[in-house]
């Protein structure tokens, strides 16, 4: 059996790793941290793909020093599932969709989109920040797994959350920027929300709620923090009316052809797992 077939066959087995407590702790601090979700061999397999798509198709061309905070925080592609078949298999495992699921609680999700986020070295912060505020949803259940394609020590800037945030309304009307890394750090620290920074193994990979505070540290190392997240959706979620201006867009390029109120089941939106019931 070749290596690749021996990867296929991983993303499509279930991960045995959850807790029982999983779904209810999840639903208290808003994340979780996983070990072992993939194997050192599969990510070996899909990396090498991920990276030369990043570097193809990446449109940043500034230097890191004349970039603003949000450009200098990393390189940024969306979807890349619809570029490469090989990516494709990993963004659509369903061992992957079936963790959102069982920490979301809900029967079936599907897809939002992807990105790969790569910090480059001297890349700087990520700051702090809600991902929902750009997504017009009907509901909180949402969930983004962030999945580091390399060994994720403190000096790489690991992502980071603030435990129990997502039942916190204030700030969510800031995009990321200077203005909600000054404001969001001071509310964290004022709320006494636990800032929960930690090293990722190979194969280690977080799933956080779309209204989670999280952050991430400058990449102090000499190699790329090289990172594919995927977004997944209660398969029952419906789009919202936007409010700003970030909604108007993501409703029209992630969810093609649906109307405020309707399932988003376009092209770009199937299902990634549902349950056998």
């Amino acid at each position: 059996m070749t290596t690749t077939n021996i990867s296929v066959d991983e993303l499509e087995t279930p991960y045995d790793g959850l807790p029982p407590t999983a779904t209810a702790d999840f639903n208290r601090d808003g994340f979780v941290h996983l070990s072992g979700v993939l194997s050192p061999e599969t990510i070996a397999e899909y990396e090498p793909t991920i990276t030369s798509e990043v570097i193809r198709l990446n449109t940043q061309d500034l230097p890191l020093a004349e970039r603003d905070t949000y450009g200098k925080a990393f390189l940024q592609v969306t979807n890349l599932w619809r570029q490469n078949e090989k990516v494709k298999e990993l963004v659509f495992a369903r061992r992957l969709a079936g963790i959102a699921a069982q920490l979301l609680g809900v029967h079936a999700v599907r897809l939002y989109h992807d990105q790969a986020l790569y910090k480059e070295p001297s890349g700087g912060i990520t700051p702090w920040h809600a991902d929902q505020y750009y997504w017009p949803l009907s509901s909180d259940r949402c969930v983004t797994l962030w999945l580091p394609l390399q060994e994720t020590p403190l000096e790489m800037g690991p992502l980071a959350f603030a435990r129990g945030s997502h039942n916190f309304a204030f700030g969510r009307d800031l995009p990321i920027s200077d203005e909600s890394e000054e404001q969001l750090k001071n509310a964290v620290a004022e709320q006494y929300f636990e800032d929960v920074v930690e090293p990722f193994a190979l194969g280690d990979a977080s799933f956080h709620r779309g209204w989670t505070f999280h952050h991430a540290g400058p990449n102090r190392g000499t190699q790329p923090r090289r990172v594919m997240t995927v977004i997944y959706l209660d398969a029952d979620i419906r789009a919202a009316e936007p409010t700003n201006q970030f909604q108007t867009s993501d409703l029209g390029s992630w969810m093609p052809g649906t109307e405020v109120g309707q399932v988003p089941q376009s092209p770009l939106n199937p299902i990634l797992y549902a349950d056998a019931g």
